[in-house]
């Protein structure tokens, strides 16, 4: 006998706004009871950020969407431009938790600006912003983005990723450092002796067996390195910043394409 369906939907409702969305989500295949609870716009606010108003009122374009279901599963499965088109922001299918990638002119790239011979400013047909960074060539390659933790989710451990492709032709990105620092907290000093080793070449790093972090197809196109975690606790940690470089070695390097810089949950 399928006893939620004898139970009023209130207590329903507040049955699954205890679970994950997840949860709420195949609820109806699960019990008739839960069906209608299951739609309702209650639970799904639950579920989505407190701040999700603020944020879609600085969507890039106008964005309708007929529930907060549907609003949900929308912010999952297709990234919404915000800020002018600075940043993209989603969520976390599962958990529900905040994603925003940082467009790559948004980003503090050296000799980046007015510099078309070693970076150039080009559209791709498969970014999500206006235009992507392309590394021409440059013998001191130093790339850094940062976000307000008050923006990211709370109790929530965030991993930083450099999402990129290499051309045909790429040459001297085998090897780098990465690190990810609280700014108010860590010297740029210390967070550069605690850097990780990278690669944006993953086959080349594998032959030779070293002990770097190798980077990771996403499925979209594009390819990703982690630059390193952080646990976000209330937000009032400040401004947070993850940097790849390779400024130590001053051999070419170039045929790098940057999207961004994606804070995403672990």
């Amino acid at each position: 006998m399928d006893y939620f369906r004898l139970l009023p939907e209130g207590c329903v409702s507040d049955i699954l706004s205890f679970t994950s969305p997840k949860d709420a989500a195949i609820s109806s295949a699960v019990s008739r009871g839960f069906n209608s609870a299951a739609e309702s716009d209650v639970i799904w606010e639950k579920f989505l950020p407190d701040d999700y108003k603020n944020i879609i009122s600085r969507y890039a374009s106008p964005w309708v969407c007929s529930s907060k279901k549907e609003l949900y599963f929308s912010l999952c499965d297709s990234p919404v431009l915000i800020d002018g088109g600075k940043l993209s922001f989603s969520l976390d299918k599962k958990t529900g938790k905040k994603c925003f990638m940082i467009a790559a002119r948004e980003l503090a790239i050296s000799w980046g600006v007015d510099t078309p011979w070693y970076w150039e400013w080009i559209s791709h047909p498969d970014t999500r912003f206006v235009e992507v960074a392309h590394l021409k060539a440059v013998r001191w390659l130093d790339i850094r983005g940062t976000i307000g933790t008050q923006m990211l989710s709370k109790r929530t451990k965030y991993v930083m990723y450099l999402v990129f492709k290499l051309v045909e032709g790429h040459e001297g990105l085998e090897i780098a450092n990465a690190y990810v620092r609280f700014v108010n907290r860590m010297s740029e000093n210390e967070a550069e002796e605690r850097a990780s080793v990278v690669s944006l070449v993953e086959e080349k790093v594998k032959r030779r067996k070293r002990n770097v972090k190798l980077p990771h197809n996403r499925g979209d196109g594009w390819m990703e390195i982690e630059l390193g975690r952080f646990f976000n606790d209330t937000g009032d940690d400040g401004d947070v910043e993850a940097r790849l470089m390779e400024i130590m070695r001053l051999h070419g390097k170039g045929g790098l394409i940057v999207q961004g810089m994606e804070f995403r949950p672990e």
